[in-house]
């Protein structure tokens, strides 16, 4: 029986990671058994069952303390959901606080239930950024400073390898530069068909 293995995707909110990690699976779906979970996602349908929220953005607005609950439980969760040969994990690193401080999107206990083989970190440059969160209609994102999004990217990094440190995980930076989110799929494909 072939071990699964855990390849955690993570990136700033407008970095184009959805779009780089559903090319990647398209890549890859002949060749490999691969499933994608959506951390937040798995979130959402705790805190609506707990009747907590009515909208996915509405997460990040709970307390802190509620936050780490629904996020264990989402952890212990996911640990327990797909047995494919690789399993993406969808999520963030770290998530803005309604405070203006960070939740640990990946802190140890959810660490070492999803044990990650590889976290890929999905990065572009803070302009483009700023300017996919302006034009993207379907969510509710925070408004912040081309400077915060580039510090919110450097602590991902210190998050990741964090994560890394205490997992033994892998820690790869894919850079997704505007118009090329194909090179940055491919990069990612590759990956996925090397864990």
């Amino acid at each position: 029986m072939q071990v699964r293995k855990v390849v955690v995707v993570s990136g700033v909110p407008g970095v184009g990671k959805t779009t780089v990690v559903t090319d990647a699976i398209r890549m890859v779906e002949d060749r490999l058994n691969v499933s994608l979970i959506t951390y937040g996602s798995v979130m959402f349908e705790i805190a609506q069952k707990m009747r907590l929220v009515e909208s996915r953005d509405e997460l990040r607005q709970l307390p802190v303390k509620k936050q780490r609950e629904v996020q264990k439980l989402a952890g212990e969760r996911i640990a327990a959901m797909s047995k494919t040969q690789v399993v993406i994990v969808d999520t963030h690193t770290l998530i803005q606080t309604a405070d203006g401080g960070y939740l640990i999107g990946l802190p140890k206990w959810v660490a070492e239930a999803i044990r990650p083989a590889s976290i890929v970190l999905v990065e572009a440059d803070p302009v483009d950024i700023a300017s996919r969160r302006t034009k993207d209609s379907t969510r509710t994102r925070d408004e912040q400073m081309i400077e915060n999004i580039a510090s919110h990217q450097l602590l991902c990094r210190s998050a990741a390898i964090a994560v890394g440190t205490l997992t033994g995980a892998t820690v790869m930076i894919l850079k997704n530069v505007e118009g090329k989110a194909e090179e940055t799929a491919t990069a990612f494909a590759e990956l996925l068909l090397k864990v």
